[in-house]
């Protein structure tokens, strides 16, 4: 498995190319703007794109989607119902076309790698975290010291209280790749992350 990562500046979201080196399958993973770079790092490696996916459908991950649509036909676009009926302006449904759903506990796979889906509301009603393998696709769930806001529509505190002991009781040091800023591992944010520290403690 290979993971590139690609900020985007206009809207400061990592984008993530997951690729599977046999097969040369990749997905890409919050394509928050139409940024050339996602094609042209894909296209550089000799990847095929199979499908394109979102840890939620904010605007700034989701921005890119009609592009890469366009250059990109039949390629499916996955993200959890529970964003679905995002308001406006924080979600364009109109404009992504076709949406596959996928559920807590479904598995996405990329040639011969398992991308497991973890349904982790709170920032939004549909965020999930992809993981694959030892490696978290957190999205805007969790951040290196910090977690994603939840004063936004769809977004609930003690859902992501919830949602980050769920996170934390993961077992092993797991790299953290956030929907922004840097990356981390899971010992990490055990130790040093006051909102994952809080989220574990017993009621």
């Amino acid at each position: 498995m290979v993971i590139k990562t690609i900020l985007l500046p206009a809207v400061s979201t990592n984008c993530y190319l997951v690729a599977d080196e046999a097969s040369k399958r990749c997905a890409i993973v919050d394509p928050g703007d139409p940024d050339p770079r996602i094609l042209s790092t894909v296209r550089a490696e000799g990847w095929e794109v199979q499908c394109i996916l979102l840890t939620h459908a904010h605007y700034d991950h989701t921005m890119g989607v009609p592009a890469l649509r366009q250059e990109l036909p039949g390629v499916p676009v996955y993200v959890h119902p529970g964003d679905a009926e995002m308001p406006k302006p924080f979600f364009r449904i109109e404009e992504m076309g076709e949406l596959t759903f996928y559920q807590d506990g479904d598995h996405v796979q990329v040639g011969r790698v398992d991308l497991e889906v973890l349904h982790t509301p709170g920032h939004t009603q549909g965020s999930v975290v992809l993981r694959a393998g030892d490696t978290l696709l957190t999205g805007d769930t969790l951040f290196k010291g910090s977690m994603g806001r939840t004063d936004l529509p769809g977004g609930s505190y003690d859902a992501m209280r919830a949602s980050l002991r769920r996170l934390g009781g993961l077992e092993g040091d797991l790299t953290v790749l956030p929907g922004h800023m840097d990356p981390s591992t899971l010992d990490h944010e055990r130790k040093y992350n006051y909102y994952l520290k809080e989220a574990m403690k017993e009621d």
